[in-house]
């Protein structure tokens, strides 16, 4: 790999049907961009669609001939991400990029119930990928990217109090929600048996929305500036976060890989691959968790779809 590819190194991506979470801002927006630069069609799924909309005209002021669509996504509501797949009108879709986040709030609930970082970030994105499978296994060479994050290093699986019904640390239900997302990503490899590649990425230390989203929720106006000045001081820009994500998409990776950057502790730099810790390679921890994201989202994976889809495609 080499040490200084960049986004000018992805390889065309015309005929590549893309989802990318979290497009509005961040991470996700230059993951955006910088596909449909290369040629993809691009799927960009936001929460609020007034910041969306806005994302999608800049997008369209850098690349004028950018093939994207814009669509409404809430993470943290089942209804709404059902309501995603149910009105997505693709036949296949080649990537899915697991992108969009949050980090470190206080004690919140989604509108299902769940405790929103673990709702958001894993349980949203488990049961979307689950509700686009067979799109995905309809796609010659399909590939789910799901971002994580270094605090997945601080997470623990607390399958006694997942929710934080007991207690509740902010910092903490944020590296757990990081480690499920790496849990997912490999457990999903290893359940699709090759008839798709799941790999994940992190984005270092990058200078995005999401560091202030915690100091707007408390209030608190000296996280607020603590937050502001790391973020000018010592973070890269949200352009060089995405780079790992964007190599994860579109280079030639084994499934599990892991991609992050290659700076000192992996908080900046261009990407490489790196190792997640011994807890996300607990396969046991992961398939508990498979089966409890299962039960608590009423979505099941089949990936009997593919044999039934080639069959399909051969009469």
């Amino acid at each position: 790999m080499s040490d200084t590819w960049t986004a000018a190194d992805i390889p065309d991506q015309t005929g590549r049907t893309v989802v990318v979470t979290g497009a509005n801002s961040g991470l996700g927006f230059h993951t955006s961009l910088e596909l449909a630069r290369r040629g993809a069609h691009v799927v960009m799924a936001c929460r609020n669609l007034d910041k969306g909309r806005a994302a999608e005209a800049r997008l369209r002021g850098e690349v004028p001939d950018a093939d994207v669509e814009l669509r409404s996504l809430d993470l943290a509501s089942l209804d709404s991400v059902r309501g995603f797949a149910s009105d997505l009108e693709l036949e296949s879709l080649d990537l899915l990029v697991n992108n969009a986040g949050v980090m470190a709030l206080p004690r919140l609930r989604t509108a299902d119930g769940f405790e929103m970082q673990l709702g958001t970030n894993h349980l949203g994105h488990f049961a979307l990928t689950g509700l686009l499978l067979e799109r995905l296994l309809r796609a010659d060479d399909p590939r789910v990217v799901t971002v994580s994050s270094n605090a997945h290093k601080m997470g623990r699986i607390n399958f006694d109090n997942l929710n934080g019904d007991r207690r509740y640390f902010r910092w903490a239900a944020y590296g757990q929600s990081k480690l499920a997302n790496l849990l997912f990503a490999l457990e999903l490899g290893r359940r699709a048996g090759g008839k798709l590649t799941s790999v994940a990425a992190h984005p270092g230390y990058a200078a995005t929305h999401l560091q202030l989203q915690a100091s707007e929720a408390t209030g608190n106006p000296i996280d607020r500036a603590a937050n502001k000045l790391m973020n000018a001081v010592l973070a890269q820009s949200d352009a060089m976060g995405a780079l790992p994500s964007l190599y994860a998409a579109t280079m030639d990776l084994p499934g599990g890989s892991y991609v992050g950057p290659d700076g000192p502790g992996e908080f900046r730099g261009h990407p490489q691959l790196v190792a997640p810790n011994g807890r996300a390679r607990d396969e046991e921890t992961a398939k508990r968790l498979w089966t409890v994201s299962e039960e608590l989202t009423d979505v099941t994976f089949d990936f009997s779809l593919a044999a039934r889809s080639s069959r399909a495609t051969a009469r």
